[in-house]
């Protein structure tokens, strides 16, 4: 067979490949964990999904969602706007290059965050991407610090309700940190110091001073909660949810649409961090390193079963402090709230953070889609556009296997000056399809051509399309990154579609109709490609990759512009790269003559009647 049908198995088993790995290896692992996680609760004669917090003593548990912030946990009845929500607590102004926002003084929460650098829309005007929200509006999301009193101890500790008061500072920017101060007035004060650098990350430095007459046992906590999912659909290629990494424990993830029947999941550890993800924003807690604590991830289900209203929460909490009367103590915490810039979650993993840079998903490749990226946006920098960069990277691939590809494109050169003899030992053996293969295997014997040289090309862009499409896909470098005209965003797809002459016509096709002009072009350049190359044997095959540009240009209309724009100018450079080894060897180019379509819509039987 030709090297159609080598494409056409090449892309059969690399979605086997990952079909494959994902149901042998990635669910037997979650499996497995899963069983871990039952067992070690069962060994502690404990429901799964809660852990003793290390040295804690007995009864120690980590609270349930609605014991850490019962107000995170549901939704009021009446759901507030964004500023009249904001007004049910005096506030901290946030206010740095990169964030807009203010703090609860009410329980010291993280609840108003917006990123000044993003925006909803590639319109600059449009809004700026909002992070957290408060309690009371439509889907809170936020962070906050506490403590929890040993079991059975009453005492008054700062909570989600805490009315803390500004001690020192007036706005929180990277220059100059606030401090927060709460007296429990029982003997107990705690100071709060509060900093951010200047990205997204906070630094919360608890100080409690003991004044009272008795020793006082608490355990530290942080959280983030959120109601809702983020929007938009969920993606396979693509985590969204509780996510952490450990360095015990390794990585830890658990999707939204799994976390309220999967229950809860728990982790102890010295090291980590832990919090929710999106596909470009994140909220994680990190912990001192060196200091247990227990980690968790747990969700409940909204009202009514509503999905629009199940709560989700990652919170860990250390082990049991205990305070000297006349002493003091100190918490150190850091809060990450913000975009997950792919140098940047780079250079706090630099700076200590464990492993922070496997917040953006790689993905199971990622030793390829990582240097992809990296090789990409050096080049942007360099050129100043992401589009020229995917073309130039494009020709560095091309350069790279070569050598690799001169030699497959001239065995299919080969292939192509065989045609002739081919179709003469398939008329002479017609009847004897066995002996017709023979002949047919010693030609290519005879003439030193390999029959599957051909589908190396096609072997070597597959796990390139793969890479750039998750790089395409994940990172937030390019979100709203345009190329030129009409291309506004490369990781979302062609707005322009042929159905509307491009947009001549005032009409919005359906999204099954949306054939931009980089998907023709894409679909056009594929079709010339395959014309280059031998025919394959058998007639319905022919028929079958006659239609295959169609059906490519029609399956990647939906993807991002720039894997499109990758595709189509591959496809180019092949076509010239296979042109010059074409006219070395003295064939003829033949794109647009005997093209088939007479056979393709030729009726069988004689008389024009269907057989």
């Amino acid at each position: 067979m030709g090297d159609n049908r080598n494409f056409l198995i090449a892309i059969l088993l690399s979605v086997l490949l990952f079909v494959g790995w994902q149901h042998f290896v990635v669910t037997p692992r979650m499996e497995a964990e899963k069983a871990r996680q039952q067992a070690i609760s069962e060994q502690q004669g404990q429901p799964a999904g809660t852990a003793a917090t290390p040295g804690a003593g007995e009864g120690a548990r980590l609270p349930e969602v609605s014991t850490l912030a019962p107000s995170g946990a549901t939704i009021t009845p009446t759901v507030l706007g964004t500023d009249e929500a904001l007004a049910q607590s005096p506030r901290v102004k946030i206010a740095s290059e990169q964030l807009d926002g203010s703090i609860a003084l009410r329980g010291a929460r993280f609840d108003d965050l917006r990123l000044r650098q993003y925006r909803e829309t590639v319109d600059k005007t449009s809004p700026e991407v909002v992070l957290l929200a408060p309690r009371g509006t439509a889907k809170p999301y936020f962070a906050e610090y506490g403590f929890v009193a040993a079991p059975g101890v009453a005492a008054k500790l700062p909570g989600a309700t805490t009315p803390w008061t500004l001690e020192n500072g007036s706005t929180l920017t990277p220059e100059t940190p606030v401090t927060l101060k709460w007296d429990n007035g029982e003997g107990l004060v705690f100071h709060r110091t509060i900093s951010v650098d200047q990205n997204f990350l906070f630094s919360i430095s608890d100080r409690i001073e003991n004044r009272s007459a008795a020793p006082v046992t608490l355990y530290p906590y942080g959280l983030v909660s959120r109601t809702g999912k983020p929007e938009g659909k969920s993606f396979y290629l693509l985590h969204e949810g509780f996510i952490g990494e450990f360095l015990n424990n390794g990585e830890q993830t658990l999707k939204y649409d799994s976390a309220v029947k999967d229950g809860p999941k728990t982790v102890s550890d010295t090291e980590g961090w832990l919090g929710l993800t999106d596909k470009y924003w994140a909220t994680t807690l990190i912990p001192q390193t060196g200091k247990p604590f227990v980690g968790r991830f747990s969700a409940e289900p909204g009202p009514g079963n509503d999905p629009a209203r199940e709560t989700f929460q990652a919170d860990f909490r250390y082990e049991a402090l205990t305070i000297a009367p006349g002493q003091s103590a100190t918490v150190d915490n850091r809060l990450f709230a913000g975009a997950k810039v792919s140098k940047l979650v780079s250079k706090y993993r630099d700076e200590g953070i464990y492993r922070f840079n496997l917040l953006i998903d790689w993905g199971y490749f990622w030793f390829l889609t990582q240097p992809v990226f990296k090789a990409i946006d050096l080049i942007a920098h360099q050129v100043g556009n992401f589009g020229i960069a995917i073309l130039i990277i494009t020709v560095l691939i091309k350069l790279a296997f070569f050598p690799l590809a001169n030699r497959s494109y001239e065995a299919m050169s080969k292939m192509k000056k065989l045609q002739p003899e081919m179709e003469r030992l398939k008329e002479v053996h017609k009847d004897d399809k066995m002996r017709q293969q023979q002949e047919i295997m010693e030609l290519y014997r005879k003439e030193k051509v390999n029959p599957l040289a051909g589908c190396l090309p096609i072997l070597i862009q597959i796990p390139v399309f793969f890479a750039l499409y998750k790089v395409l896909f994940v990172t937030i470098e390019m979100r709203h990154a345009p190329f030129f005209g009409w291309i506004h965003d490369l990781s979302a797809p062609d707005p322009t579609t042929i159905f509307n002459l491009f947009g001549l016509i005032p009409w919005a096709p359906p999204a099954f109709l949306m054939i931009g002009a980089w998907p023709l072009l894409m679909g056009f350049t594929m079709f010339v490609q395959q014309r280059m190359n031998p025919a394959p044997a058998d007639p319905i095959q022919q028929q079958i990759f006659l239609w295959m540009p169609v059906i490519f240009t029609f399956m990647l209309a939906s993807f991002p512009a720039g894997l499109v724009i990758y595709w189509a100018w591959n496809n180019l450079l092949s076509v010239l790269q296979q042109g010059v080894i074409m006219k070395r060897q003295g064939l003829k180019i033949e794109i647009f003559s005997n093209l088939g379509l007479d056979k393709l819509f030729a009726r069988r039987g004689a008389g024009g009647d269907r057989s």
